[in-house]
């Protein structure tokens, strides 16, 4: 099984935020890899990564990086494959990391989801795979469908729910 998607995290400490995006790939039967390498203080692999990344048949990547979070910008400075970006709460509430790969010069695009929404990124990549995979998009349908159901039950239990002055 060769991996579609690769998850490139700064560190292993952004596993926790990561793995929403993991178990989503498994949901979806998505062959995926997650590495960890850092713009700064592996530079080499990054660029190794990112420069045999196409090669090797990876179609999207999400990368997930926090604070300086310049990991997703220099992936993308370095690949046509479509980049994700996922900024994490490392320090500032998680802004640094938000507008430090928001803000990428022209000609280097990083798609950027919210901060720690790495199930958003997942959803994100399950979408461009999905552009030529029927099957894949009708997962997609199915599964944004569920969403939908949720919502509509949690409505119906609120309507059970009894407080004095509640007026529906």
């Amino acid at each position: 099984m060769k991996p579609l998607v690769s998850i490139i995290m700064g560190s292993t400490s952004d596993l926790p935020v990561m793995e929403k995006a993991a178990k989503l790939f498994d949901e979806f039967h998505i062959p995926f890899e997650i590495n960890a390498l850092s713009a700064h203080r592996t530079p080499k692999e990054v660029e190794a990564f990112a420069t045999k990344a196409q090669a090797r048949g990876i179609k999207v990547i999400i990368a997930a990086a926090g604070m300086a979070a310049h990991l997703p910008g220099v992936i993308a400075s370095m690949t046509t494959i479509p980049v994700i970006g996922v900024p994490i709460n490392a320090s500032l509430d998680g802004m640094d990391a938000l507008l430090a790969i928001v803000q990428m010069p022209p000609g280097i695009p990083v798609a950027t989801v919210g901060i720690n929404a790495s199930m958003n990124a997942a959803i994100l990549a399950v979408q461009i795979l999905a552009i030529d995979d029927k099957e894949l998009q009708q997962k997609l349908v199915d599964y944004k469908e569920s969403l939908k159901l949720k919502i509509v039950q949690a409505n119906d239990e609120l309507k059970n729910t009894r407080y004095k002055y509640k007026t529906n």
